[in-house]
């Protein structure tokens, strides 16, 4: 950018030190002068330590005035002048400043927290944003830190090459500052970094993410033999993985980008959306459409597009978007929010079929009537599954898996009998099931038994009976044009 000669380039960023590195490293480079103001140290020579000020610079005003006197080219970093750019001299100067600098091959850089620069200096500046560490660079940032841990405080360090590239993969998304700070926390406690470190690593990478509120982390199972049934999504993930190799883009094959879930509540479209991440290990993260919603004008597009940004930076992962319906119900009415769900869905769709970043999309839906259109035309989605009811045989799976989190056997109960009696019942409607006769169990002094599940079944009817009307609906809907997932 400065080569191309943009006379103005802003950065909004909390990370201010990486951005002055980066200036500096540069200036440095190409030898040009750099000077930097602030309003607690006025200009002073950015290149040089413990440098001092120039006299009469500490105003904003005077600052820019002082810079636009010089004749020679030189690179300028102004930190923290947005808020101060309400001033009408300081906000002159500037703008003569920016013309200034075009005709001189000077450069004026903005490093500011805030992006509420007056819409007269966006017109004449260049938005640059930082760019997170890549694996290379996190490698770097890691052997760095640790070395400089050595320094002061014996730390015993044990990773084999796959530990490090664990390691590796949990950090990213993160930058220089954060990925310091998890790395030192880890050995801080025992003196000790090595395998057994990495889930507080990604705990903490976890409880980052959920303090800035767009993305939440979703714990998934650690093998799909703890999630019954879903045979077809099973062997449908297991083809697609291979796609995601170098060698499926040599042979052609572009990366499955997402797929689309509808199905009965409670049938199992959220532990499909785990199973995905649990067969290609990828992390899963959640986007919450309902926290996105601001109240201000043009933060809730902000907001939907930062989100995604971050989910790429993160990639390799997969990205859930559950009851996406909710969010876009509104895209085909604009008069009911002034035609901001319809921006949002549009700023959705455009990222859908233009991402390249390893990021798979999975929507989950209950009602397909209040989706719109252009959601489900060919090439949002590579595929869509409809997950139903589970059949008798899933449905023993269904019972194993819930029956061996209980820590019993499954082979003491009789799983044909209780999956004849659970036709019509979801997953989930099972497991509550399970749970309500360990409850009648425990408080009778009684072990958990075949009876007391059957009992529970009896006593609480599924959803398929009390909403079988709509139950029925989406079936018939769903039928021909949609893949079964089981």
């Amino acid at each position: 950018m400065l080569t191309a000669g943009h006379p103005c380039i802003t950065i909004s960023t909390f990370e201010e030190d990486d951005a002055l590195a980066l200036v500096r490293a540069v200036a440095l480079e190409s030898g040009t002068p750099l000077w930097q103001w602030s309003i607690i140290t006025s200009i002073v020579d950015g290149l040089v330590t413990d440098p001092a000020p120039i006299p009469d610079t500490e105003h904003p005003a005077a600052a820019l005035y002082h810079l636009s006197l010089q004749v020679k080219p030189f690179m300028a970093v102004m930190l923290d002048l947005a808020g101060h750019l309400k001033d009408e001299r300081t906000l002159r100067i500037l703008r003569d400043l920016v013309r200034a600098c075009e005709r001189t091959g000077a450069h004026l850089i903005l490093v500011d927290h805030l992006d509420t620069l007056p819409p007269v200096v966006r017109a004449w500046s260049t938005p640059f944003e930082l760019s997170l560490p890549e694996p290379a660079e996190i490698e770097t940032i890691l052997r760095n830190t640790l070395r400089q841990v050595c320094k002061t405080d014996r730390v015993q360090v044990e990773l084999s090459r796959q530990d490090v590239a664990s390691v590796i993969q949990i950090l990213r998304g993160l930058n220089a500052r954060q990925l310091r700070r998890l790395i030192l926390d880890a050995c801080a406690d025992d003196s000790k970094f090595d395998a057994s470190d990495l889930p507080r690593m990604l705990a903490a990478k976890r409880a980052m993410l959920e303090g800035e509120g767009l993305l939440d982390y979703i714990q998934t199972p650690v093998s799909l033999d703890e999630i019954g049934g879903l045979r077809r999504l099973k062997d449908w993930l297991t083809h697609r993985q291979h796609a995601l190799t170098k060698d499926a883009l040599r042979f052609g094959l572009q990366p499955p980008k997402g797929i689309l879930m509808l199905g009965v509540q409670g049938a199992g479209k959220s532990l499909a959306a785990k199973a995905v991440a649990t067969a290609w290990r990828w992390p899963l993260l959640r986007m919450d459409m309902g926290a996105l919603y601001d109240r201000y004008i043009g933060e809730s597009e902000r907001r939907l597009r930062e989100s995604l940004h971050q989910a790429e930076r993160m990639a390799p992962l997969v990205l859930w978007i559950d009851e996406i319906e909710k969010a876009m119900a509104s895209a085909a009415n604009q008069s009911v929010d002034g035609g901001l769900s319809r921006r949002m869905f549009a700023t959705m769709l455009t990222w859908m079929q233009e991402h390249t970043a390893p990021v798979f999309m999975i929507a989950t839906a209950n009602d397909i009537e209040a989706l719109p259109p252009e959601l489900l035309r060919k090439g949002r989605f590579d595929e869509i599954f409809f997950v139903d009811l589970p059949a008798k045989d899933a449905r023993e799976q269904i019972l194993a898996i819930h029956i061996r989190k209980r820590a019993r056997d499954p082979g003491k109960f009789d799983l044909p009998a209780l999956a004849v009696a659970s036709e019509g019942y979801s997953g989930a409607e099972i497991e509550q099931a399970i749970i309500s006769a360990l409850h009648e169990a425990f408080a009778a002094g009684d072990e958990l038994t075949t009876d007391r599940i059957l009992l529970a079944l009896k006593s609480s009817p599924p959803l398929s009976v009390t909403m079988a009307e709509r139950v029925q609906i989406l079936r018939q809907w769903a039928a021909g044009r949609c893949v079964p997932a089981d």
